[in-house]
């Protein structure tokens, strides 16, 4: 595989993911009692520990998205200009 088709990925993989992140968090900001009425009765779990287990889960969603997606994607670019 040559670098354009890696970089044409990865922007893909960017693209997608930076959505569903966005979409994520713009969903527990909008819509926080529909959240906690679904998963509060779902697995039996408080408001604080929810929110809790949201900030976590978005932490560690950005992270992931940061490391796997952005950073081989700007890598390419770099290598990509570099030749």
């Amino acid at each position: 595989m040559d670098i354009k088709k890696l970089k044409t990925f990865f922007m893909w993989c960017v693209i997608i993911n930076g959505i569903l992140l966005v979409f994520s968090f713009a969903f527990c900001i909008l819509l926080p009692d529909l959240i906690y009425n679904i998963h509060g009765k779902l697995f039996n779990i408080d408001n604080e520990t929810l929110n809790v287990l949201i900030y976590l889960f978005l932490g560690i969603f950005k992270i992931f998205w940061l490391i796997f997606n952005v950073t081989p994607y700007v890598t390419l670019i770099i290598l990509e200009k570099k030749n």
